[in-house]
């Protein structure tokens, strides 16, 4: 709008900042602000990290990493006391592993001594590993080891639940010896466990974390339907000690592992195995590290219990290895 069209009581924007400032100041001359480069000469900045918890800082972009690829902040376990079941090979070795690299003191615990000494003897050159034999069957073995832990370290602050075993079998063919075997061991040695650590160091220390390895039973899990129900025993109970124990400070999750390429990949049929991976969307096996950050993570987001984490490739939501 041209000047001589204006309208005869409008107001330009620096009329109206005049008319202000004279209100607020009357006859006197407003302040001057001194220019921002002028504020920071003499006034010097604070890190951003100062604002930060230290918890914060660690999982904040403003904190070094060492190595791109890390997921976590170097020794973000260090005072920390892990207990591994199942920790001698596979998923549980990984697990056990990134935790001594992330400075923990770690436990593995599995039922033959020989093999379980030597996993102890390598994970050792990385942080301190003890290693104990047991079968987690067998609660009077689970005591000792408690009394074994509390001896050497005097508390626990994260339990891994990931020692089990399941074999391949249609319904029809599972015998009841065999049956019994693996509920036995994947639910109610579980649940041996995860009560005997809670009542010895978690409840009484009110405070702890508890992640279980379960599988993918999404959708059930035709071909071992044993271990699904053994499995899905174990998520249920997740969730109910999620609740029970929240006061308490302790909280348990579950990582629900799909097809990873693993030692316990061996116990299966070589051309079973060989299919696997068409019926994954992601069309590869999973990687024994990916479970193991998982677990990581898990044990550390103090605001995340009674959760199951699918790692599996989306094999959950499209694919079958069961042919109806």
């Amino acid at each position: 709008m041209t000047e001589k069209h204006q309208h005869p009581h409008s107001t330009s924007r620096s009329d109206v900042r005049k008319h202000l400032l004279k209100q607020a100041y009357g006859q006197k001359k407003p302040p001057t602000l001194p220019e921002p480069s002028a504020i920071f000469a003499t006034t010097p900045l604070r890190p951003l990290r100062e604002f930060l918890s230290p918890k914060l800082y660690q999982f904040s972009y403003l904190a070094p990493r060492k190595k791109t690829n890390d997921m976590f902040q170097d020794k973000i376990f260090e005072g920390k006391t892990a207990l591994v079941t199942g920790g001698r090979s596979g998923i549980g070795y990984e697990i056990a592993r990134q935790l001594l690299n992330y400075g923990a003191e770690v436990y593995i615990a599995s039922r033959k001594e020989e093999p379980l000494k030597e996993a102890a003897a390598a994970l050792n050159k990385l942080g301190t590993c003890h290693h104990f034999a047991l079968d987690i069957r067998e609660p009077e073995k689970i005591d000792e080891l408690a009394e074994y832990i509390m001896d050497k370290s005097g508390k626990l602050d994260l339990l891994v639940n990931n020692a089990g075993g399941q074999f391949p079998s249609p319904a029809e063919g599972i015998a009841r010896k065999g049956w019994l075997a693996v509920i036995n061991t994947n639910l109610n040695g579980t649940w041996f466990m995860t009560q005997a650590m809670a009542n010895t160091f978690f409840l009484p220390q009110e405070s702890g974390s508890i992640v279980n390895i379960i599988v993918d039973h999404y959708r059930g899990f035709p071909g071992m339907s044993h271990t699904g129900a053994a499995r899905a025993g174990v998520d249920n109970l997740t969730k109910s000690l999620a609740v029970e124990w929240a006061n308490r400070n302790v909280r348990i999750n579950s990582v629900a592992p799909g097809i990873i390429k693993s030692s316990g990949l061996e116990n299966y049929p070589p051309e079973m195995v060989a299919q696997v991976s068409g019926t994954i969307p992601v069309k590869r096996l999973g990687k024994v590290e990916e479970v193991a950050e998982a677990v990581l993570f898990l044990s550390l987001a103090d605001y995340v219990t009674g959760e199951t984490l699918y790692i599996d490739g989306g094999s959950r939501l499209w694919g079958d290895m069961w042919q109806a």
